[in-house]
């Protein structure tokens, strides 16, 4: 496996901005932003808009809600770099199309195999969720579960993990 970069933390707690600044030290021109978020309400296309500003000229976007092993195996090819931002946005956007455990379990297969082959550095971003309260409900109790099962697989196969804890990386592996 490449490199496999892990950047896990709460929400606004400096992911994004790690996991770009990551991959702005790493060499080479060709850094690919894999987008898993759909815009689906004026908030979030302003929050989009605020995180490619933070990108540099030298980033492509590729927008991928859900196939993310796809596009890695197609990308990598000719990639210094890629970063997926973000896991969690990636997983609700298959539990929106059928919240079937199972479903995910595939799509994490097909996502670590991606992942195994990929032909350079991956950096991927994600939130951990099992730090608040259990949920009230079933849907938001089966999304912290599954959520917090891709994650430890992520975590796993990742050759380092970090977490992030306002604004600031802990390394919690490699």
């Amino acid at each position: 496996m490449n490199e496999l970069i892990f950047i896990i933390g709460g929400c606004r707690s400096g992911k994004s901005k790690y996991a770009l600044d990551t991959a702005e030290q790493m060499p080479g021109d060709k850094k690919i932003f894999i987008a898993t978020c759909l815009p689906k309400d004026d908030e979030m296309k302003q929050r989009i808009a605020r995180h490619q500003k933070q990108r540099s000229q030298t980033w492509t976007t590729v927008e991928e809600p859900v196939h993310l092993h796809a596009s890695i195996t197609k990308i990598s090819r000719n990639a210094t770099v890629i970063l997926v931002d973000c896991l969690t946005l990636w997983v609700t956007n298959i539990m929106l199309e059928a919240a079937e455990e199972q479903k995910i379990e595939n799509q994490t297969s097909k996502l670590i195999n991606a992942l195994a082959t990929a032909e350079c550095p991956v950096i991927l971003v994600s939130n951990e969720v099992g730090t608040g309260i259990v949920p009230e409900n079933q849907l938001a109790r089966q999304f912290r579960d599954v959520m917090g099962q891709v994650n430890q697989t992520v975590a796993h196969y990742a050759n380092k993990v970090v977490w992030m804890v306002a604004g600031i990386p802990v390394s919690i592996k490699g």
